[in-house]
């Protein structure tokens, strides 16, 4: 009979006997070492083995985002067909508010997910539920002072010169979502603790259901109780806090997870500097860039026009961020993949994959790129009724096409930062980019220049094709032998704070 260490010691995946995934992983990495074979035979080994992987954890992941997504994009929907004045007051909300606590959410829940893949790749099951209630800790902690700014969005908006009648609206979708900061706080790091395990499938089935359930919510609110701005909000935040009851308790009852959940430990409340530290890290590497895209949207509120500015560029940044989704399906797959191999300690298997996912994201976007220009004229009718909103919106859509493009490498490359826990450089790469070149340059083309919208958004295009560059460049420079042996002194740091901390707690 195995001691109880012995047992935890076992492969995670042997719960799961279909999961196959701990053999593809040595396989690639022999294949890859394998100098007998011809390199065109590696290759197409390697290939082969490397998509499936994943394509196992970016299609179920980007298919999860999406459906998110789409519960968002929905209640801009739902309330777009109020009238132009509560579209812009949604997108206003959704765009230049809410994505303030997803982005920052989001950010702090990647110290997660490089601590978690790569303590999973390395084989030590038992850190991942004290990253995970560590991390919730932390992100509910930081969730209070985004309520308070949450509450006062209207003088904010007001005081960054937004049109007082649109701020007004917006406020009123903005309280509606308070609730949905904390959803986010507890969902980033369960999330994040699932993908490390390759777990992907039942958060689908789940967000599945939840926006079936979502759609049908808000239309009562919105058209059928006459609830408005504020009951479209309301059942958002429901929608959120339903997945996250979903998900942890798969967690709590699932065998998938017997070994990496073992219940709620006091350990999860010390340490909380140390992870603070990297979770800030991640924090500002993520929010820089999503509120790049929130300043967009502010700006685009300064200019003669502002309600159709805003509402072209709204379903306009509304697309690309659906699109971007798949894109982030493939970020959370690379994350994945890198931190579990160089936890693992297999550097060529983990350069491999980021190669083709690079190549992989970066073909589906040129695709999908050219479908939305061949329905520029047609894309807004969803989303509004207005003949001018169409018009600009079908003007626009060639940068948003660029955009998207674009959009189907930075995030893999972001990935691939969290995997390695490169936060803080890319955190200094994204000020550079996009805060002294996208956004300077986006308000010279849109007002010196009275381009408008499509000025700024050339701007923003600008900082975003820079930092593409840079991070390849990086990306191309990395010496992965280092990065496997940062990985091991990353774990190691971190497994020896849980034990003195455990024989403290004894």
């Amino acid at each position: 009979m195995e001691s109880p260490q012995e047992e935890l010691r076992q492969p995670i995946l042997q719960t799961n006997p279909d999961s196959d995934q701990p053999q593809n992983n040595e396989q690639l990495e022999r294949i890859l070492s394998d100098t007998q074979l011809s390199t065109l035979k590696r290759l197409q080994s390697a290939i082969v083995i490397e998509l499936k992987l994943l394509f196992h954890l970016a299609t179920p992941a980007a298919f999860v985002y999406m459906i998110n997504y789409v519960m968002s994009m929905s209640t801009r929907v739902f309330s777009g067909h109020l009238g132009n004045l509560e579209l812009a007051a949604v997108s206003l909300g959704n765009s230049g508010i809410q994505l303030l606590a997803y982005g920052l959410m989001l950010g702090m829940g990647s110290a997660v997910e490089t601590l978690c893949g790569q303590a999973y790749g390395g084989r030590r099951y038992e850190m991942l539920g004290i990253y995970l209630q560590r991390s919730t800790i932390i992100l509910m902690a930081t969730g209070i002072p985004i309520a308070v700014l949450y509450i006062f969005s209207k003088p904010i908006l007001i005081f960054l010169h937004e049109p007082v009648e649109i701020a007004s609206a917006a406020a009123v979708f903005t309280y509606g979502l308070i609730p949905q900061i904390f959803a986010y706080a507890a969902n980033f790091p369960i999330q994040k603790f699932l993908q490390a395990q390759s777990i992907v499938a039942p958060s689908t089935y789940i967000s599945m259901v939840t926006l079936g359930v979502h759609l049908l919510l808000s239309w009562l609110a919105v058209y059928k109780l006459g609830l408005g701005l504020l009951g479209a909000s309301l059942v958002l935040s429901l929608s959120w806090w339903i997945i996250v009851g979903a998900q942890f308790l798969y967690i709590v009852v699932s065998n998938n997870c017997k070994y990496t959940w073992t219940g709620f430990s006091l350990q999860a409340f010390s340490g909380l500097p140390e992870f603070l530290k990297l979770s800030t890290a991640s924090a500002v590497m993520l929010c820089l860039e999503s509120w790049y895209f929130q300043i967009l949207v502010l700006i685009a509120g300064l200019l003669k026009n502002p309600e159709l500015a805003l509402d072209s560029l709204s379903i306009c940044t509304m697309m690309s961020g659906l699109v971007f989704m798949v894109s982030l399906g493939f970020n959370a797959a690379v994350s994945v993949r890198v931190s579990n191999e160089l936890g693992a300690g297999n550097e060529r298997s983990a350069a491999f994959s980021v190669v083709v996912a690079t190549s992989s994201c970066f073909i589906i976007s040129v695709i999908i790129a050219i479908i939305l220009l061949a329905l520029r004229h047609v894309i807004s009718y969803a989303f509004t009724e207005g003949e001018y909103v169409a018009d600009a919106v079908s003007d626009l859509c060639p940068l948003l096409a660029i955009t998207v493009v674009l959009n189907g490498i930075q995030p893999v490359l972001s990935g691939v930062a969290v995997g390695c826990g490169w936060q803080v450089f890319v955190a200094y790469v994204n000020v550079g980019c996009y805060y002294f070149v996208g956004i300077p340059l986006g308000a010279l083309l849109g007002f010196k220049f009275d381009l408008g919208a499509k000025g700024i958004w050339s701007g923003m295009i600008g900082g975003t094709l820079m930092q593409t560059i840079i991070l390849l460049w990086v990306a191309c420079r990395t010496d992965w032998k280092r990065e496997v042996e940062e990985a091991a002194k990353r774990l190691n740091k971190w497994e020896d704070k849980h034990k003195q901390e455990s024989l403290q707690i004894e």
